[in-house]
């Protein structure tokens, strides 16, 4: 049996950001005693479909911002998670934090709870832009935080950014990296702002309130990125993900999403949490109250099934393969290995993908590297267009 991976969704903020879209919900405080006693709930049920104790080795918390929870309702979820599954003591444990909010004390209490990975949402190092993101800290309460979290013992730390940020100019964005990166830390993720319906940005964009980089602009940032944490001796293993070396011939990658990008299997559990085991994808309820109701009330369901799933439907062969393109390539060195490919479903990938290949080849897109030529993988160009490469598949 392959190890799993968990997550475990926390929809809590104190303040719901303008450009989320995310399954998240601001002013139901008082209501997340009820949450985590749920969430255990559902971790049980699923646990309990099956005749043995499923290994898992990476957990991570997820938002949302799950440092709102109280250190001791941490601990009640990780106690049900252990004493339900087999958790390899060497497990990766994330957890999602609000550098505005999170406290000394509880970065101490959640690294004796075990708790080994931190990602602080950091977005920009401009006070101007966390304005415009509604975001409820400035910088120097990132620096705080992180001092902070290595007091605690924590040496592994993820700090999120973003690009293409309303009014941001190459040289802010080289300012937020160059501050972010004398906070020295393990990881980082870079993302370009995206404009969601339904979020307040997609509202104020569509009414021509928001100065938006263009396209060109925000393929410099990332190529700014590119150089600028190489030269920092950050290795890009994914499209928006860096790390550096362990000291160990490893790198500080994060475990939990690379079981996602490689296509293993994991367990999503909590309002609107996605999973994908045994063959089925399940997606959660979103409304908390729909949520809370479906786990106080429902009984185990064959495994993955979970009493609060909202879909639950078989993937196809077809489905599976495109998606092990689109997820895999995402793996900047790693790329999609066309002996997995070949082990997995029992056909070549140059077959299966004959023509696309060559169109997305001539396109100076994609390259195949390894020492057998055998690694499907984005050439730097196809990481400016990864979208166009992913489509390619569906």
């Amino acid at each position: 049996m392959d190890a799993h991976s968990l997550y475990l969704h926390i929809p809590f903020c104190q303040k719901r950001c303008a450009y989320c879209d995310f399954n998240t919900f601001a002013g139901l405080e008082n209501t997340i005693p009820a949450y985590v006693s749920a969430l255990c709930r559902e971790i049980r049920l699923v646990a309990a479909s099956l005749p043995y104790r499923l290994p898992v080795h990476t957990l991570f918390f997820g938002g949302g911002t799950p440092s709102l929870l109280s250190v001791d309702q941490v601990a009640s979820i990780l106690e049900t998670v252990a004493a339900v599954f087999d958790v390899s003591p060497q497990a990766e444990i994330s957890l999602e934090a609000n550098p505005g909010t999170v406290t000394r004390e509880a970065l101490r209490g959640l690294r004796r709870l075990g708790v080994n990975r931190l990602s602080f949402g950091v977005q920009s190092a401009h006070p101007e832009e966390l304005t415009i993101l509604t975001r409820l800290h400035d910088f120097s309460n990132v620096i705080r935080s992180v001092q902070w979290a290595r007091e605690a013992g924590f040496d592994n730390l993820n700090l999120d950014l973003m690009f293409g940020l309303p009014g941001q100019t190459l040289e802010r964005w080289r300012r937020t990296l160059e501050l972010t990166l004398e906070l020295h830390p393990e990881h980082l993720s870079l993302y370009c702002l995206t404009i969601e319906k339904g979020t307040p940005f997609f509202r104020w964009s569509a009414r021509g309130l928001l100065d938006i980089p263009d396209d060109d602009l925000a393929a410099d940032m990332y190529e700014l990125a590119i150089d600028r944490l190489g030269e920092a001796g950050f290795i890009q293993y994914e499209i928006s993900n860096w790390a550096r070396p362990s000291g160990e011939g490893t790198l500080y990658s994060c475990r939990h999403n690379l079981q996602y990008w490689r296509g293993l299997p994991y367990l999503g559990m909590g309002a609107g949490a996605h999973g994908y085991a045994g063959g089925f994808r399940t997606a959660n309820v979103k409304p908390v109250p729909h949520y809370l109701q479906r786990c106080q009330r429902g009984e185990s369901q064959p495994f993955p099934r979970s009493p609060a799933n909202e879909e639950y439907h078989p993937v196809s062969v077809k489905d599976e393969m495109a998606e092990m393109m689109m997820v895999g390539l995402r793996l900047t060195e790693e790329g999609v290995s066309g002996e997995v490919f070949q082990r997995r479903f029992g056909r070549r990938l140059q077959e299966v993908y004959k023509k696309t290949l060559a169109t997305l080849e001539q396109q100076g897109l994609i390259e195949w590297a390894g020492q057998n030529q055998d690694q499907l993988r984005l050439t730097r160009r196809g990481r400016l267009l990864g979208n166009r490469v992913f489509s390619a598949f569906l």
